[in-house]
């Protein structure tokens, strides 16, 4: 991938020298403010139909009921090619475009938005590196509580001498230090990693343990297993962020650190715990890992009310959009269509459709 990006920075060099910076530097811009708008699971799962539509019914044109010794006179053979071009129009403009919501943005604007062949490699290049990077998003807390584990473990049983350990455990816990309104990775994977270690070492799993009932005996436990490690590296090489904490996030987990779920109290004013039970503390988790916490944003129609013009849909599943990013993100998406560009949501639980036109946003009302 290194020597890719290389290629990518050589070409954007060689459109700068023919087009100029300017041209070049606020098209990349664009496409970079979009570049979020991918499929992170495309590329696990067949998304759009091989058959590229060849499963449509055959057009079959009626005849003018007449003898056969007549029917190339009333049905001449240019009239039935007339007739079957207006059923093909006609199916064309019933068949959506794109058929099905596509969740990838950037692959539809590559194959339908008018843009010069200089702009277009450029979009193709900055999906390429999205589609890169994406892996690594799914994977944030696991890698940097490994990272963070292994740090520890060597600067303080290998590494350090005594003189330096103090210098060591002050940078460590500004690395893992809790963030007032987020989630840090590197504190969280951290203590994951180091409570597997713990529970596997300990034999605090399977059937026996899980069913006991006794809190003491369970803080206790220690069937002297020794599987830590082999266990964590296990889980490393299989788990991403969202099965790391479906698998391993367990109730005693989330009472030992004090996790908690906040909201907004508009009677006081202020942000409260609104729920220590951990089975909520946990889908609140995976909910802002699922999409990255970002809102899920598909194409629905590149065609809207027969205007050539594009629509997309925030399939509003709890992620609220910003409004503000939002119509700068239509902004930017209408310089790459060329055409008025539109986006349906939902806001206080009703329905808007806020939309571009090159000069001016519109926002209107629509069923939610």
């Amino acid at each position: 991938m290194m020597d890719t990006m290389a290629n990518h920075a050589t070409k954007i060099r060689k459109y700068i020298d023919k087009y100029g910076l300017e041209a070049v530097e606020s098209f990349l811009d664009v496409c970079l403010s979009i570049d979020d708008l991918i499929d992170h699971h495309s590329v696990f799962i067949e998304r759009r139909s091989k058959n590229n539509g060849e499963a449509d019914e055959p057009l079959v044109v009626r005849k003018i009921a007449s003898s056969d010794y007549m029917d190339e006179f009333i049905n001449p053979k240019e009239f039935m090619e007339q007739q079957k071009q207006k059923l093909e129009d006609e199916r064309r403009k019933r068949r959506r475009f794109p058929e099905e919501p596509q969740k990838d943005v950037l692959l539809f604007l590559l194959e339908n938005a008018p843009l010069e062949n200089w702009q277009r490699d450029v979009l193709w290049m900055i999906r390429e590196e999205a589609y890169y990077f994406a892996p690594q998003a799914q994977t944030k807390i696991v890698n940097e509580g490994w990272a963070t584990y292994w740090h520890a473990k060597i600067m303080t049983e290998r590494a350090l001498n005594d003189a330096e350990v103090i210098d060591f455990a002050d940078h460590h816990s500004g690395t893992v230090a809790a963030h007032p309104g987020q989630i840090n990775p590197y504190r969280l994977g951290f203590e994951l990693w180091k409570d597997i270690e713990d529970r596997w070492n300990r034999g605090k799993f399977g059937k026996d343990y899980e069913e006991c009932d006794d809190y003491a005996a369970k803080r206790t436990w220690d069937m002297g297993l020794g599987l830590g490690r082999e266990k964590i590296f296990e889980t490393r090489r299989i788990h991403n962020d969202i099965t790391f904490i479906d698998a391993f996030f367990t109730e005693e987990f989330c009472h030992e650190h004090k996790f908690f779920t906040y909201a907004f109290n508009p009677e006081r004013g202020v942000y409260e715990i609104a729920d220590r039970n951990w089975k909520s503390v946990k889908q609140k988790l995976l909910f802002s890992l699922t999409n990255f916490g970002q809102p899920f944003i598909f194409v629905t129609d590149g065609n809207f009310e027969n205007r050539g013009e594009l629509l997309l849909e925030h399939r509003h599943e709890g992620i609220d959009l910003r409004i503000d990013y939002a119509k700068d993100t239509l902004k930017n998406l209408h310089q790459i269509w060329g055409r008025p560009v539109h986006l349906r949501t939902v806001v206080e639980g009703k329905g808007k459709l806020f939309s571009f036109d090159g000069d001016k946003h519109i926002e209107r009302k629509i069923d939610a």
